[in-house]
C-alpha cells in the first residue's frame, strides 16, 4: 500500500458526471493543501497526446464516449502513485472494480459526490472550448474568452473537442449512471461519502466540500 510520507494531508475522491466540476474543486482544494492532483482524464489525454500504447489503446474508447477499460486507467494512474503527500483523485475510481483497487494502493479519508442532472451536463460542457495551440481551457458560459473564438493568450483558434458534443455528452453520462453509479452505494456503506449539490455557484460548492473534509480529517 502506498502511504503519504509523514504529513497529514489527506486522501480524497472526487466522484461526479461529466460536467460536475471536479476539475474546478481540485483547482480550489490544491490552493489550499499541499495534495497531488491525480485527474483520470488529464491522464488520458496527456496519453493520446504522447501517443503511447496506452493511450491509443484508450482513443477508440475516449471517441465514442465510453468508459476506457479498468486495466488501461489503474495502468495509468498506478504508475503516476509515489510515496509522497495525500492524494486527489478527479474521475477515479469509476467503477468498483476500480475502487477495490485503489483501497488496496492507499486509505482514503473523503469520497465527496458532486451531483449534477445531466441536461445540466450538457448545458454546461457543450460549451467548452480548448485552444488549439496552448491547450487553454475556456467556457462560452463560465469563462468566455475576451474575442470569440480566439485565445486570449496566444491567439490561437479556439475548438471544440469531439468529447464535447452534446449527443456523446448525453452518452458520456448515461454511461456514468449506469456503470459508475454504484461507487455511491459502495462509499456510502464505508462510510466516507459525502452528496454535494454541483448546481450551485462554484464558492458555495467548494465551502461544502471544505467543511465535509475537516470533519472527515479534523
Amino acid at each position: 500500500m502506498v502511504t503519504p510520507a509523514g504529513n497529514n494531508e489527506p486522501n480524497l475522491v472526487l466522484l461526479g458526471g461529466p460536467g460536475a466540476g471536479k476539475g474546478t474543486q481540485a483547482e480550489k482544494l490544491m490552493e489550499d493543501r499541499k495534495i497531488q492532483h491525480l485527474a483520470t482524464g488529464d491522464i488520458l489525454r496527456d496519453e493520446v497526446d504522447k501517443g503511447t500504447e496506452l493511450g491509443l489503446k484508450a482513443k477508440k474508447y475516449m471517441d465514442e464516449g465510453e468508459l476506457v477499460p479498468d486495466e488501461l486507467v489503474v495502468n495509468m494512474v498506478e504508475k503516476r502513485l509515489t510515496k509522497q503527500k495525500g492524494y486527489l483523485f478527479d474521475g477515479f475510481p469509476r467503477t468498483i472494480d476500480q475502487a477495490k483497487t485503489l483501497d488496496e494502493l492507499i486509505n482514503l479519508d473523503l469520497v465527496a459526490y458532486i451531483k449534477i442532472d445531466k441536461s445540466e451536463a450538457v448545458r454546461r460542457l457543450a460549451a467548452r472550448r480548448v485552444c488549439s495551440e496552448c491547450g487553454k481551457l475556456y467556457n462560452t458560459i463560465f469563462k468566455p474568452p475576451e474575442t470569440e473564438g480566439v485565445c486570449d493568450e496566444c491567439g490561437g483558434d479556439l475548438y471544440q473537442r469531439d468529447d464535447d458534443r452534446p449527443k456523446v455528452i448525453r452518452d458520456r453520462f448515461e454511461t456514468f449512471l449506469e456503470e459508475t453509479a454504484p461507487l455511491i452505494d459502495f462509499y456510502r456503506e464505508k462510510g466516507l461519502l459525502q452528496e454535494i449539490d454541483g448546481e450551485q455557484e462554484p464558492e458555495k460548492v467548494y465551502r461544502e466540500i471544505k467543511s465535509v473534509l475537516q470533519e472527515s480529517t479534523g
